[in-house]
């Protein structure tokens, strides 16, 4: 049963639009109609960020609501999860474009980011009151 507290994926679909568009938008721009010079560079990075956050808005409010925690999720939350996942992907491209990325070092750091996430969903946990109003 999933837990009716947690934003639907529906509520989250103007801002994983918004984000989506605008930070595909950019890559494509970018990509097309720069040259690979520093400024550029860093708004592409930043672009995949924005890209990569609103593509996994639904999908990480679709597991969440899925398979409810002890406590309800907030889409502050969800969107944190996201940001971790343009983070870790605008990481990869970085160290594939530095020629230095491989299987295991994409591995470690995805577990780090996983592990970090466990740790903040852990110290959500303990401060959590369910008399008071989450807000």
């Amino acid at each position: 049963m999933a837990n009716q507290s947690s934003p639907s994926v529906t509520s989250s679909l103007p801002a994983a639009l918004i984000l989506s568009i605008g930070g595909w938008g950019g890559v494509w721009y970018l990509s097309t109609q720069t040259l690979p010079t520093l400024w550029p560079r860093w708004f592409f990075f930043a672009a995949i960020i924005v890209a990569m956050a609103g593509t996994s808005i639904p999908f990480i409010a679709f597991l969440n609501w899925r398979f409810p925690t002890a406590i309800p999720v907030t889409f502050s939350v969800i969107v944190r999860e996201a940001l971790e996942v343009g983070v870790y992907a605008a990481t990869l491209l970085w160290l594939n474009k530095g020629n230095v990325l491989n299987t295991g070092l994409a591995l470690v750091l995805g577990l780090g980011l996983l592990f970090a996430e466990a740790l903040l969903r852990l110290r959500a946990q303990s401060q959590w009151r369910p008399g008071k109003n989450d807000s």
